[in-house]
């Protein structure tokens, strides 16, 4: 029951229809039922009164003709699991988180397939693109992407969100969709760092399209198609969040390049950051895959080994001659 599935039942409630808003904490569940708003997570948005609140998963779920995975990733398969035997093929099933596992560094539909099997998995649609939480909640006009091997089911996922305030487009690729919406989260922290730094707009417009250039080179290595990355579930998204304060990526970035430690930084955020977890899991896959991704490279060593900032600043600049790729 975060801020991001809390937003997606918001704008579904408003469409009129009966939405349960389901969270593990029945403290949590409870108090936002009772205050009709997520006080916690996002204070300032009033759920409709279509919007129902439960910890009962069960309940949660009885005669659901749409399930919305809203989760980080690190829960992806925990909750899944807990989905098997309550939900079958004819549920229109759409994961709409951003990340990829860190220890196994699946995508979510496919981590969705291993749990439930390729019937409902191969059916599952992903959702992403530039959605921050609070502006799509407060009714402020975006666009998002819904994206299935079954483009029938995309169909169906676009017809079930779009509104007169969210414009959904379909698209049958859903690995490039995913990857778009994980990746980017890894740049914004690097974009939050730059900004800590004290650096400016130059750095900034560099690194993220340089990132993009590595985004595309992971992404089509792992089967995704080239021109999905220049779509809102790549260049959309990766503009929003490397620039909003609203991003949660961007300000744990900005807490690091400011000086203060990865854990520190992390609590003091008090909410998940996607691209740490993502970071570890890109790194992996670039490597296996023998991508070249120098920024995601520095930023999994800022991370994960304690290089200080400003060194991955210097050894990125002073690699070999490039063409522009």
């Amino acid at each position: 029951m975060g801020s991001w599935g809390t937003a997606l039942a918001v704008l579904l409630g408003k469409k009129g229809f009966a939405v349960r808003l389901w969270g593990r904490r029945a403290n949590l569940a409870e108090r936002v039922e009772h205050d009709r708003a997520n006080v916690q997570y996002l204070p300032s948005v009033c759920l409709p009164d279509t919007v129902q609140c439960t910890s009962s998963l069960a309940y949660a779920l009885a005669g659901a003709e749409a399930v919305v995975l809203a989760v980080p990733s690190t829960a992806v398969r925990e909750v899944a699991s807990a989905l098997a035997g309550m939900i079958d093929d004819s549920v229109l099933l759409i994961h709409a988180g951003k990340g990829l596992e860190k220890d196994t560094s699946l995508r979510g539909s496919q981590v969705v397939v291993e749990v439930l099997g390729k019937r409902i998995g191969d059916n599952c649609v992903a959702l992403s693109g530039p959605n921050l939480a609070v502006e799509l909640a407060n009714d402020i006009p975006t666009a998002t992407v819904v994206a299935c091997p079954s483009i029938e089911r995309a169909e169906q996922a676009q017809r079930l969100f779009h509104s007169n305030t969210l414009r959904v487009y379909c698209s049958s690729d859903i690995t490039g969709v995913e990857m778009g919406g994980a990746l980017k989260n890894v740049l914004a922290i690097g974009a939050g760092i730059s900004d800590g730094l004290g650096y400016g707009d130059n750095t900034k417009a560099t690194l993220v399209t340089r990132g993009l250039a590595e985004m595309v080179r992971l992404g089509v290595a792992v089967g995704a198609c080239e021109r999905t990355f220049v779509g809102l579930s790549g260049l959309g998204d990766l503009m929003a969040t490397s620039a909003s304060p609203l991003s949660r990526n961007l300000r744990l970035g900005r807490l690091i390049g400011q000086g203060k430690g990865v854990a520190e930084s992390i609590e003091s955020l008090g909410q998940v950051a996607e691209g740490t977890h993502t970071c570890r899991a890109a790194n992996s896959l670039a490597i296996r895959h023998g991508v070249s991704a120098p920024i995601t490279e520095q930023i999994h060593a800022m991370l994960f080994e304690g290089k200080p900032p400003k060194q991955a600043v210097c050894d990125l600049m002073s690699r070999d001659f490039k063409s522009e790729e």
